[in-house]
């Protein structure tokens, strides 16, 4: 008799990934918290040497609690979506200043920033929990095993999922249950080209028997996408470091430190707006065009037009707005925008004069 829980267990212990975060049960709740976290919405081969970087910087919950905000974004940098980090920080402080960690899904989903999901999996792989955490990947791949017509944000899918994922735990109760199939479904059953040959659930996906993995989940309505132009200074002194400007609330990317940026609006001309911004920093300095690039912020897609300038030294002067840095490593918490820009501005440095020192270029 097939018992799906022991096979996917079976098939996991033989193929799972090697992850800094992923040490017996139960797991320190705070490495648990942080990598979930940091892997929202972003890739694992990415998050992996950051999680390292950011367990230096920050070895206990108490050190991140007692950190700045400025010093966390800044240990950040690389991951992009600094919302997650400002609410990572948020719940270390709270836990710290209860004192002890919430063991369960209800009160650890009542934490700053904890959704569902991730509140799940602490209780799950840290406290002992039998609540399935439930991601992207457990409703795919339930949605193609139950043969589920459901959009995949859906609450129903979410919910028959869980209960799926209940079942599946019920005759192999062990957290790693649920991390095989977050496994599972960010290895083999893919959005696109699932390896269905080599899937430990094959035997009962409906979606597998029927050739329609293609066609589960349903999609989910997406919010249109906006179109915008911006501006922005690469301003660089003799000895390199070019300056960023930190963004104000209320602005996209608020908190972060980027150049000068302008939002274009209608059809304004680049270089005009470029040199109306320069004049707001009260610098005059000739404009060189760099090569447009592309950025996405979200559901934005966004067309930067690069002007880099030179500066004299003491043009303009540091303060809690304004910084010069070295562009390769800048100690202040910024966006791969910034890394962009100075790809797009290296080949321009030599003709102006000025040192190629980045590790970019």
């Amino acid at each position: 008799m097939l018992r799906p829980g022991v096979e996917l267990l079976r098939w996991f212990m033989a193929q799972q990934r090697q992850l800094p975060w992923r040490t017996p049960f139960p797991r320190d709740p705070y490495l648990v918290l942080l990598s979930e976290v940091m892997l929202q919405q972003t890739q694992v081969h990415r998050v992996t040497p950051l999680f390292r970087r950011f367990v230096e910087n920050f070895p206990t919950l108490e050190a991140l609690a007692k950190a700045t905000e400025a010093e966390v974004l800044a240990a950040w940098s690389g991951l992009g979506y600094y919302r997650r980090a400002r609410a990572l920080h948020a719940a270390a402080r709270a836990i710290h200043a209860a004192g002890a960690w919430p063991t369960t899904r209800e009160t650890l989903h009542a934490l700053p920033g904890l959704g569902p999901y991730t509140a799940a999996a602490l209780a799950a792989f840290s406290f002992g929990g039998s609540d399935p955490p439930v991601d992207g990947n457990v409703t795919r791949v339930a949605a193609r095993v139950l043969a589920l017509n459901a959009p995949a944000s859906s609450v129903r899918l979410r919910r028959e999922a869980e209960r799926w994922a209940r079942q599946l735990h019920r005759h192999a109760p062990t957290p790693a249950t649920f991390e095989a199939l977050m496994e599972l479904g960010a290895r083999i059953c893919r959005p696109k080209l699932p390896s269905c040959d080599r899937c430990p659930l094959a035997a009962i996906c409906a979606a597998h028997a029927s050739n329609a993995s293609d066609r589960y989940p349903l999609p989910s309505s997406r919010r249109p996408r906006e179109t915008h132009r911006w501006v922005a200074l690469w301003l660089v002194r003799r000895d390199g470091r070019v300056l960023l400007h930190r963004r104000g609330e209320g602005q996209l990317l608020s908190g972060l430190w980027l150049p000068p940026i302008r939002e274009l609006v209608d059809s304004q001309e680049p270089k005009a707006a470029a040199a109306a911004l320069l004049n707001t920093l009260g610098l005059e300095a000739r404009l060189t065009p760099g090569k447009p690039i592309s950025h996405s912020i979200t559901h934005r897609d966004i067309t930067v037009f690069p002007f880099l300038a030179k500066c004299d030294l003491t043009q303009v002067a540091e303060n809690s707005e304004l910084a010069w840095v070295p562009p390769d490593d800048p100690g202040v918490a910024t966006s791969s925008l910034t890394h962009k820009l100075s790809l797009a501005c290296c080949p321009l440095l030599t003709e102006l004069g000025l040192p190629v020192s980045y590790r970019s270029a």
